[in-house]
């Protein structure tokens, strides 16, 4: 299959977050082929029941890793593609991405090249569950690209990400002696107003942390006063969280209950001769790797602004550009390790 074949083949697997069964079987078997051809190695490094990454390696020496996630957000729809794009989930977050890296690994093959990876992880949109597994299982990578949709552009930096739930209580009554109640619902949406309200930092690099009240929840029915009600917060993080944690807590103290649920540090990442470069305000797998791979890149096609949408796309002209950026970075990282080592 060449690139666009494959891209489409992967997007109509479905492999929404916890799904991604049917598409890591697909990956594996596909690059023991590759395997087969040309004398490498493949497995199945089990993250939970009936969820594994991917891992391929050529070469004797591991010195650089091409590695994406193989999840998606939902909901799923099938592949379509015209003359100037692959349409369907995860086109550009990140089937079109894995398609690349594994077309860019076949060609170095096919020219004798060997000492590099690559690794499919599950769960990055969820809660990097593949990442933190594959941090617990290095096998001496010095480098890694990560492949998010950057439109091709090195990015310099991410942001990083902070999720809350928050939840109140109250007392149920009926909605017309609402003296006799306390309405959790009342209480939620001014800790969430209060929380807006909140002076976020800007960092010159990232630009400003941002709020996002992503879900909100309670209450029994209309004509009763809530004694229950939820919300799911995003912070999207530009340095240290300190002082956006405390703020947090002054503006829930006692009317609310913070739950923490992950926490993602921003990341300033290293530039690479010959690639225009760019920041990105989303989250990636790279912090939850924690180095154990070795020096990170992150760089891909498509646009994250159609990312999570039902428009998602990548164009083929960037797919075929990545194909040949991944060459290029993974030669001259194994040049450099060379030369490092001499």
């Amino acid at each position: 299959m060449n690139v666009f074949e494959l891209t489409r083949a992967l997007i109509d697997i479905e492999s929404i977050t916890n799904n991604e069964e049917g598409v890591g079987t697909f990956l594996f078997e596909h690059l023991s082929s590759l395997a087969r051809r040309f004398g490498g190695q493949v497995e199945r490094m089990d993250v939970e029941p009936r969820r594994f990454n991917v891992f391929a390696q050529w070469g004797k020496r591991l010195t650089v890793t091409l590695s994406t996630h193989m999840d998606t957000v939902p909901p799923f729809f099938i592949s379509r593609e015209d003359d100037e794009h692959v349409w369907g989930r995860g086109a550009c977050d990140t089937k079109g991405i894995i398609a690349c890296m594994i077309t860019a690994a076949e060609r170095m093959l096919e020219a004798g090249e060997r000492d590099f990876g690559l690794l499919f992880v599950v769960g990055e949109e969820r809660n990097s569950a593949g990442a933190y597994r594959a941090a617990q299982l290095p096998r001496g990578s010095s480098y890694i690209i990560n492949g998010e949709p950057t439109g091709n552009l090195l990015a310099l930096g991410s942001k990083g990400a902070l999720r809350y739930e928050v939840a109140a209580t109250g007392r149920m009554a009926h909605s017309a002696y609402p003296e006799l109640g306390d309405s959790a619902i009342h209480k939620l949406i001014e800790v969430l107003a209060d929380m807006r309200r909140i002076e976020l930092p800007v960092d010159p690099l990232l630009g400003p942390s941002t709020l996002n009240i992503g879900t909100l929840s309670g209450g029994r029915a209309p004509n009763v006063i809530a004694d229950e009600a939820r919300a799911d917060i995003m912070i999207r993080l530009v340095g240290d969280s300190s002082d956006t944690k405390r703020a947090l807590e002054h503006a829930a103290e006692g009317r609310a209950e913070l739950r923490e649920v992950i926490e993602i540090p921003a990341l300033r990442l290293n530039s690479f001769d010959g690639i225009e470069t760019t920041v990105v305000a989303y989250t990636t797998d790279i912090p939850a790797f924690g180095g154990q791979w070795g020096e990170p890149f992150l760089i891909g096609p498509g646009s994250i602004h159609v990312a999570h949408t039902l428009e998602e796309r990548v164009p083929k002209a960037e797919l075929l550009e990545a194909v040949s950026i991944y060459q290029r970075m993974v030669r001259n990282l194994c040049k450099r390790e060379l030369k490092s080592a001499s």
